[in-house]
């Protein structure tokens, strides 16, 4: 289900393992997998694959039926009520997607936040310098270190990645 997550958008049955499994297109590893499941009683869900805004990002959730419930079960289930799982999915998934993310260095402080955002809101060094009453040393030194702390190397990179990370253009609680 990781291989049709990562080429496809929205819902899919369970059942295409069936399918994958009787036409021997699963690798040894991914066999391996599905025996595992197996033993534990994971056979019968849904996986949905959400719409994503970068190439190199990408959600999906597996949504699996409790134990000795059929796949064709499960089919029947979702043939019910699939749009409205699959809306409260999506919502979920969206709502993830805005939390801030936590990295595993050192986070942004709340002056070096500013000083992305005005950069990404297309001002200058002498345009942020005159808006916060720093003087233009003082802002290279605030986006030297959020490069630092981004693990970037440019001012374009560093507002890139906090925006994806949901570091700038964020409300404060």
């Amino acid at each position: 289900m990781v291989k049709w997550a990562l080429e496809h958008d929205g819902a899919c049955s369970w059942s295409v393992m069936r399918d994958m499994m009787t036409t021997a297109t699963l690798t040894r590893d991914e066999r391996r997998v599905m025996a595992f499941n197996a033993r534990h009683n994971v056979t019968a869900g849904y996986s949905i694959s959400f719409r994503s805004i970068s190439p190199r990002t990408k959600g999906a959730i597996a949504l699996t039926a409790r134990a000795g419930l059929s796949q064709d079960e499960v089919d029947r289930l979702w043939a019910d009520h699939g749009p409205d799982i699959q809306a409260l999915n999506t919502i979920a998934h969206l709502r993830i997607l805005s939390l801030p993310y936590s990295t595993p260095g050192r986070a942004l402080t709340a002056r070096q936040r500013e000083v992305l955002g005005w950069v990404g809101d297309g001002k200058t060094v002498q345009d942020i310098a005159c808006l916060l009453g720093l003087n233009p040393a003082t802002v290279e030194k605030h986006l030297r270190l959020a490069r630092d702390a981004l693990s970037v190397e440019t001012t374009a990179q560093a507002v890139l990645k906090a925006s994806f990370q949901n570091q700038i253009f964020t409300f404060d609680a």
